[in-house]
């Protein structure tokens, strides 16, 4: 199927640019994938009326980094950075804007948002070039300790509002590395996790650390689509839980289209979820066979994107644009700060 059947059309007054408070008070679209077409509007609160005891709810729980960073050439001009990993100790990929300004030597020296001082004892050096125009930067200076004093959330582009950062991430979130948040987790608030739990579902947690392809739509031919590769860890007990669940018959719940990429690229035929660390370039569209999830809760995407395909091979590409179509047509809220969507 062509890259076009995925576009669909969304007036630019429903995309998201502040979250509703609470954050369980967001709308839920709750579709099936079985029997015929049919939808309940609920709320995020809903959410403990569609699960049951024994579920596996899998979050992921990595925390956004303040990624964007504003630095100074040598020769007084400025570029801004957005950091994507670091690579190793020091030394980080980036990309760097107007990337020709950058060139493998250039050093910069990094400036508080703030005031715009130079923040002493903070500079890198550009020491290559990747594909896509990645650089690499190897840091002087202790970047983590300055990161908080040097660096802002980087929020999508299509959110023009200025939000508190704290907004932008999940209740739970805990480790740092993320540059763009996995969203479906903002609707999550303690309250919910706490009758999630009561009522005997098992919350299960796991880090992929979410890149900035995050926000890029696909361009050409889906078959050549590169997907930039994202670490993720998926700790011992949470592999446990997870294949426990398969193999007596439970369900295992997604938070995140993140969750999905991370179990899926972690599963191994005959043996299951396999714990530890690794990394993704997994690129799932349909037609595509899901061994681990059993359901999806996740936020509306955008139009050509590695998400809507995504949520495409999981329920069905008929079903997939009749629900975006329904949820415009019904004023849902989009993207990362809009409304959620339950797939069962």
């Amino acid at each position: 199927m062509s890259l076009e059947a995925y576009d669909y059309f969304l007036p630019p007054e429903l995309i998201a640019q502040e979250g509703v408070e609470p954050r369980d008070l967001a709308r839920m679209l709750v579709v099936y994938r079985e029997g015929p077409f049919r939808v309940e509007h609920r709320r995020v609160r809903d959410l403990p009326e569609y699960l049951r005891s024994g579920d596996v709810l899998v979050f992921n729980e990595s925390r956004v980094i303040p990624a964007r960073l504003l630095a100074k050439r040598p020769t007084g001009g400025k570029v801004e950075v957005l950091l994507v990993r670091e690579r190793s100790l020091g030394l980080w990929e980036a990309l760097v804007g107007p990337g020709r300004k950058a060139k493998p030597g250039t050093w910069l020296r990094f400036l508080s948002p703030r005031d715009l001082r130079e923040v002493p004892g903070l500079h890198a050096e550009v020491v290559g070039v990747e594909e896509g125009g990645v650089r690499l930067l190897r840091f002087e200076g202790d970047l983590l300790a300055h990161l908080e004093e040097v660096g802002e959330v980087p929020l999508p582009p299509y959110i023009k509002a200025r939000i508190p950062p704290e907004r932008y991430q999940t209740v739970y979130a805990k480790r740092p590395g993320s540059v763009a948040a996995p969203t479906a987790g903002l609707h999550f608030t303690p309250e919910l996790l706490a009758r999630l739990s009561e009522m005997g579902v098992e919350l299960r947690f796991l880090t992929l650390h979410v890149g900035p392809g995050t926000f890029r739509p696909v361009k050409g031919d889906l078959e050549s689509h590169p997907m930039h590769s994202e670490p993720f860890e998926i700790p011992q007990e949470t592999a446990e839980a997870v294949n426990r669940a398969k193999k007596e018959g439970r369900r295992v719940v997604a938070v995140g289209t993140t969750v999905v990429r991370a179990l899926e690229s972690a599963y191994r035929e005959g043996v299951g979820v396999v714990p530890g660390a690794g990394e993704t370039r997994l690129f799932i569209r349909p037609p595509y066979t899901f061994r681990v999830i059993d359901a999806l809760f996740t936020n509306f995407h955008l139009p050509r994107s590695t998400l809507l395909l995504l949520v495409a091979a999981f329920l069905g590409y008929e079903r997939t644009m009749e629900a975006y179509r329904l949820a415009v047509a019904e004023r849902y809220r989009f993207y990362s700060l809009g409304d959620a969507m339950l797939i069962l």
